[in-house]
Parts: C-alpha cells; sequence; structure tokens
C-alpha cells in the first residue's frame, strides 16, 4: 500500500491568502484608477485663483470663450512675419487664397 499523506488547509491560510488578495485589489484600484479632474464649475470666482477666475460660472466661460475667438480672428486677419530671415510670412486667408488662384491660373497658361 503507499502511503497517502493529505493535510487540511487552515482556516488562517485562507483567510491570510484572501486578505493578501483584497490589498492588491485595494492597491490596484487606488493608485491605477483614472480619475475625473475636479473642475472649479460653479464655485465663487473669489474663491479661485485669479487665472482661473474665468471658470467659474458659465456666464464667466462664456465670455472667456467670446474673448478668446474674437483675439483669435483679429490675429489670423493680420499681416505679420513668422520667420524673417527665412522670408516666411502670415497672410489673411483670403488673400492667400487670392494668391492661390493666381498662381494655378499663371501654371495653367504654361
Amino acid at each position: 500500500m503507499s502511503d497517502s499523506y493529505s493535510r487540511s488547509v487552515s482556516w488562517v491560510t485562507v483567510l491570510v491568502v484572501f486578505a493578501g488578495f483584497a490589498l492588491f485589489y485595494g492597491v490596484v484600484t487606488e493608485f491605477y484608477r483614472p480619475r475625473a479632474a475636479t473642475m472649479p464649475y460653479n464655485v465663487p470666482a473669489e474663491q479661485l485663483p485669479a487665472d482661473q477666475a474665468w471658470k467659474a460660472t458659465p456666464g464667466a466661460r462664456q465670455a472667456y470663450r467670446a474673448g478668446l475667438q474674437k483675439d483669435q480672428s483679429v490675429e489670423a486677419g493680420k499681416y505679420a512675419w513668422i520667420d524673417q530671415a527665412k522670408g516666411s510670412i502670415q497672410l489673411p486667408v483670403d488673400r492667400a487664397m487670392e494668391l492661390a488662384v493666381r498662381d494655378l491660373n499663371a501654371r495653367a497658361k504654361r
């Protein structure tokens, strides 16, 4: 006959193994879970830093966006040097389209 040795598993061992898995799960969920950034929406403007006061209310956000769009449209409509050494300039879109059409028509006539 063969000697078969069987030993029962201790409940303490089972509890320690489950506690280890629970600890591992807790660490993973705490440190690796993506979190949404907390945004200061609907917070009184006086409680925010000066550079974030525009985020305080929906009206302030809309006014800030309108100001940005106005500034960008004014900037896009100007002539400016991008790199003067290379001869690179910024043109308004309408003028750039006129020049492109003129160049394409000149190439087509050749």
